[in-house]
This record gives structure tokens, C-alpha cells and sequence, in this order.
């Protein structure tokens, strides 16, 4: 199904080349997430969370992040100055992220403790976060003013700043939110695999 929605949202976007910057991330999760599925599968709040990140990166890619209307009706909702809708990736950004990290750091084993799995867990959504916004920079820096749709800046000088921000709150949201839920379902997952 991800597929099909992934075609959907190439067939007419606002701008090939965006969409397909937008859309990277799902073009390379997917073949790593199917390879790996049978060896090292994941929770089931893991998958779905992935399917909706996934979903943000396709409909920001269809029409680039400033033109997605739900973030008009958004900004319309709360009489915002511009489309919040980037901020809604970059807030799964670190949602997602941390519980991704979090899941192998548990089920690898490489952690002892839950405050370490929490500080390293938010290191790596922070360290996703900035690679992101290097790409970016890098991005505008060779597409020069064709970056304006990537970017989605709209004019905010501390639109990288903010973005982080929004990865920041969603990793942390994410691990006091759902890591009991998570834990039960690696429990459950642990058990039928017969894994310690």
C-alpha cells in the first residue's frame, strides 16, 4: 500500500525534483525495511508509526511543505504568519527516530539503563535532526534558488533552529509518551522470536 500512495504522490507534484528530495527517505527506508523484516522485524508501533512519518514525507512532497493545505488550515486555525506544515515532518522527524533508535538499542542490547537509553536515543534525534538540515543547506547551496520548495523556509531566518526544536519535542514526546507500549510490544515481540 505505501508503495502505491508513493506513486500517488509522484504522479503530478508541485515540482518533480522537491518531491523527490521530500521523498528520499521513504525510496531508501523501504527496501532496508523489507530486507530486513524476516531477520530483525520490528514492533507493530514501529511499523505504523513509520507508515505515518512516511505519509507526511509524501503529501510535503507533493506539493512541497509550504503548499500542503492542511498547513493552511492549520496556520488559519491558529492565525500563524506561514504554513506550519514542515514543522509537522521535522516533529516526526524526532518522533519516530527515537523510537527506532530506542527499539535497537534495547533489542541489541547495547545499553544498560534507562536513563542512558533515553540520553543516547535523544542524541541520535538530535544528530538525524542536524544531518538533515546540513543536507539541506547543501541542498540550497547547489540548487541555489531552486531550494526555496525544499527548504520551505518561507522566510524565517531561524527555520533550522525551529526545525530541530520540533525534533527535539517529538523525541521526547515519543519516549514518555509511548515507551512502556513499546516496551510491552518488544516483550511480546521477544517472546515469540524466543529472544532474550
Amino acid at each position: 500500500m505505501l508503495v502505491a500512495l508513493l506513486a500517488l504522490s509522484g504522479y503530478r507534484p508541485y515540482d518533480r525534483g522537491t518531491w523527490l528530495l521530500e521523498v528520499l527517505p521513504v525510496v531508501i527506508a523501504l527496501p532496508i525495511l523489507w530486507a530486513t523484516y524476516r531477520r530483525f522485524p520490528l514492533t507493530t508501533l514501529l511499523y505504523v508509526l513509520i507508515f505515518l512519518h512516511a505519509l507526511v514525507l509524501m503529501l510535503g512532497g507533493a506539493y512541497t511543505y509550504a503548499r500542503v493545505p492542511l498547513g493552511f488550515q492549520i496556520q488559519d486555525l491558529f492565525h500563524l504568519g506561514r504554513n506550519p506544515y514542515d514543522k509537522i515532518g521535522h516533529f516526526f522527524q524526532g518522533f519516530v527516530p527515537a523510537l527506532v533508535a530506542r527499539e535497537i538499542l534495547i533489542r541489541g542490547g547495547f545499553v544498560r539503563g534507562r536513563r542512558m537509553l533515553v540520553f543516547i536515543a535523544m542524541c541520535i534525534v538530535l544528530a538525524i535532526s542536524a544531518a538533515y538540515e546540513l543536507i539541506e543547506w547543501a541542498a540550497a547551496l547547489a540548487l541555489g534558488q531552486g531550494a526555496e520548495a525544499f527548504l520551505g523556509t518561507q522566510g524565517d531566518p531561524w527555520d533550522t533552529q525551529s526545525d530541530m526544536f520540533m525534533a527535539l519535542v517529538g523525541g521526547v514526546l515519543a519516549l514518555t509518551l509511548l515507551s512502556r507500549l513499546h516496551d510491552r510490544q518488544i516483550e511480546r515481540l521477544a517472546r515469540g522470536r524466543g529472544q532474550a
